[in-house]
């Protein structure tokens, strides 16, 4: 076995597993030390005896490579394939089989821990026709939001990669901001030019109600919001923080009015919206988009959590995004700016 092809694997695992991150890093960093080795060096390391010589290279990470290196599937990642043959949810298998992109993922260009190469290839790996690269605009700071040079010199960057990964195809987005007035964190002109744009609230989560619907409506009634991202911004399990309050019917029936789908969050301390109003925006008769915000490769694996929830609450496919062609999810976002 390729002993690069099994640290990666390993750390794919242990993502998809939310395990801490310091482990994942150790089989990322080993992979990345002996991706600059050739197999000759490789193997005279593992003879030798001193992998573990090597800057990034631990006892585990370097049995790892001896196991393979040696023709077996080593030991470790063996046992991680064995746990995830178990589904990470329960239901939603059809939704799932149905899906074909994601419309919320994120790089190491904002808060994301790998590069856009990299969550490219897992998004190919485990199936999608297309994703959309969603990284944070440039007010979020603390996410190393995108400035507009950095965000058009993405661009740049993903055109290159769709040259060699078609027919799959990376398309270009942004999860921008919504402002405490309703306007969005990135120039109209630059959103213009990009396929998908999340719209989600990160700050003054605390607003009072009557407030914050008024910001979110005015964001999702923008020519420029195709997808309301994470509606409530609560977080579960040990950081924990309330949902954000707002006439959930009020949103929901703009949503439904502009085109501008309600985002099921999949991430396990999101799970946003809850189960009440994900019932409210089924019955607002808005589109979805089923998304798991990942910030690493193995939380690609993650949408399966939202498909549970949506067949759970009444989600009928026909009005999930994902589930449509690259082609068509473009008509509809380029409907809706008017380009």
């Amino acid at each position: 076995m390729d002993p690069v092809e099994a640290l990666r694997r390993t750390a794919f695992l242990l993502e998809r597993s939310r395990a801490a991150t310091y482990r994942v890093k150790a089989f990322r960093t080993a992979a990345d030390a002996i991706s600059g080795m050739d197999g000759e060096e490789v193997a005279e390391r593992v003879a030798h005896g001193s992998l573990e010589a090597v800057r990034g290279i631990g006892p585990k990470t370097a049995k790892v490579v001896r196991e393979a290196v040696g023709g077996a599937t080593p030991g470790y990642l063996a046992s991680l394939e064995e746990e995830a043959s178990a589904p990470l949810a329960s239901g939603g298998e059809a939704l799932l089989a149905a899906l074909r992109g994601d419309c919320h993922m994120h790089s190491d260009w904002s808060d994301g821990g790998s590069p856009i190469a990299e969550m490219g290839r897992t998004a190919i790996d485990l199936g999608h026709a297309w994703a959309v690269l969603t990284d944070h605009s440039p007010r979020l700071t603390v996410a190393n939001g995108l400035s507009t040079a950095r965000l058009l010199d993405q661009l740049a960057v993903v055109a290159e990669l769709n040259e060699q990964w078609a027919p799959f195809r990376l398309l270009t987005g942004i999860e921008c901001d919504i402002l405490a007035d309703g306007s969005l964190d990135q120039d109209p002109e630059v959103l213009e030019r990009l396929d998908v744009v999340v719209v989600s609230v990160h700050s003054k989560l605390r607003m009072d109600r009557a407030a914050m619907t008024e910001r979110m409506l005015a964001a999702v009634r923008s020519p420029h919001a195709d997808i309301l991202g994470h509606c409530t911004g609560r977080l579960l399990g040990g950081r924990t923080r309330p949902r954000s309050e707002f006439d959930a019917e009020r949103v929901f029936a703009a949503c439904a009015e502009a085109g501008t789908a309600v985002e099921i969050n999949c991430r396990p301390e999101r799970l946003d919206p809850p189960r009440g109003l994900l019932r409210q925006a089924v019955a607002s008769g808005a589109l979805f988009s089923i998304d798991t915000d990942a910030h690493a490769p193995g939380q690609l694996d993650w949408q399966v959590y939202g498909c549970a929830r949506a067949q759970e609450c009444g989600v009928p496919v026909e009005r999930v995004v994902n589930a449509w062609s690259a082609d068509r999810l473009m008509e509809w976002t380029g409907r809706k700016s008017g380009s």
